[in-house]
């Protein structure tokens, strides 16, 4: 967690029972005016279906998205399910958790993230042929047990020093995913909360984002010479 003015930064991970709980704790004790989630218009919608409701994909989504970007999307939600299965929790558990806690506290929601046909779409436009062989390589000697191994519990929000050494794997691997997935992502949520507090600085604004981009996030709000728009 980092404090900075009037916001609570919470970097969570995606599948961790430890971030649901530390999700609903906080908001619950600083009982703030707003709620910032990472997420769109259509990825809240989706994650708050009805129980029981699978949503079907639409004609319109798969325009958007594009074929390859639909296959990356479904590819990554398989990853998140797969995982959240071995420790008991649904990808996105703790965004709903705070959703909800939001609305015990009557606090407003901010849906802060990029709308996700876009990344994808500007994910695409980015990535080279050999980050795409280089992915396929990777998923392929994981599958194999081969390749450098990282051990930590899925059942906890990952450490600090966890975060920043996958972090950089990224960057350094896959600089077009690190460049569209974090950075561009950062500067857009940093972006949305800036203009929250800065228009409601009485108001305390806590924010569930993912542990990949809390450190971003904050270097932006604190950086003097970053432009607010």
């Amino acid at each position: 967690m980092i404090v900075y003015r009037n916001l609570i930064l919470i970097g969570t991970s995606h599948i961790s029972p430890e971030s649901i709980v530390e999700v609903k704790k906080i908001i619950a004790d600083k009982k703030p005016g707003f709620v910032a989630v990472e997420l769109d218009r259509g990825r809240f919608q989706g994650l708050m279906e009805t129980k029981g409701k699978r949503k079907r994909v639409s004609f319109s989504e798969l325009k958007k998205l594009g074929v390859s970007g639909f296959i990356f999307a479904l590819f990554g939600a398989w990853i998140e399910e797969r995982l959240g299965k071995m420790v008991g929790t649904k990808p996105g558990a703790e965004m709903k958790a705070a959703i909800h806690e939001a609305a015990k506290t009557q606090a407003k929601i901010l849906l802060i993230d990029q709308e996700i046909s876009i990344t994808i779409k500007r994910l695409f436009k980015t990535l080279t042929w050999k980050e795409k062989f280089r992915f396929v390589g990777d998923i392929v000697k994981g599958l194999l047990g081969f390749g450098e191994k990282i051990a930590f519990d899925l059942r906890k929000a990952p450490e600090e020093e966890l975060i920043h050494t996958l972090v950089e794997q990224v960057r350094t691997r896959y600089p077009s995913f690190y460049k569209v997935l974090i950075e561009e992502r950062n500067v857009f949520m940093a972006r949305r909360l800036k203009q929250c507090m800065e228009k409601y600085p009485e108001q305390t604004i806590v924010a569930v984002i993912g542990a990949g981009h809390q450190k971003g996030i904050y270097e932006l709000l604190t950086n003097a010479s970053w432009p607010s728009s």
